[in-house]
């Protein structure tokens, strides 16, 4: 097989880390959605997730501060709204009200689910030591919510430059993982 060289630009695409999901925040003033890809499970119990959040999103700021959101996962139902969100500034427009999302309110933080969403994992900023070098936050899940009427969700898989993956078909193979 011969191999090509392939531009460091774009090794994300291949090294994607998971679904597309939207992260809700809120600060005395208002609530926000961030669309993010840039995450990847740190631990299992309790469940860590690490995301990258750049400085220059509004959500930075409110989650730098309130120390707590949601990371709600959507289905390829929602893919349009997904990009609208990513690509509409939340410091000048309500996201709720401008992608007819529903708010929900979540147990253990003030951030609100998205109702529309199959998945929502309530969590906190438990370590920002690489919050000021890397953007780097890492969030305890403390409350997780389904909706177990969706039997194989479709999620939706950033690849680069406006390009998506759909998950596909499930296969289980024989593992010793409990």
């Amino acid at each position: 097989m011969a191999k090509k060289s392939y531009p460091l630009s774009k090794v994300y695409g291949l090294l994607e880390p998971g679904p597309v999901v939207m992260v809700t925040t809120a600060n005395k003033a208002r609530t926000n959605i961030m669309t993010m890809s840039w995450h990847t499970m740190m631990e299992f119990e309790p469940p860590l997730v690490g995301c990258i959040i750049s400085g220059r999103n509004y959500t930075f700021d409110i989650l730098k501060a309130s120390k707590e959101c949601v990371i709600n996962i959507p289905t390829v139902e929602l893919a349009k709204t997904v990009v609208g969100v990513g690509n509409t500034r939340g410091s000048k427009v309500n996201k709720f009200k401008k992608f007819n999302l529903t708010p929900a309110a979540a147990t253990y933080v003030k951030a609100p689910l998205i109702d529309e969403c199959y998945a929502n994992l309530e969590c906190k900023v438990v370590d920002k030591k690489l919050v000021d070098k890397y953007n780097f936050f890492v969030l305890e899940v403390v409350q997780a919510w389904i909706d177990r009427a969706i039997k194989d969700p479709r999620t939706i898989h950033h690849r680069g430059n406006g390009v998506f993956m759909v998950a596909g078909e499930s296969i289980k193979l024989p593992s010793k993982m409990k």
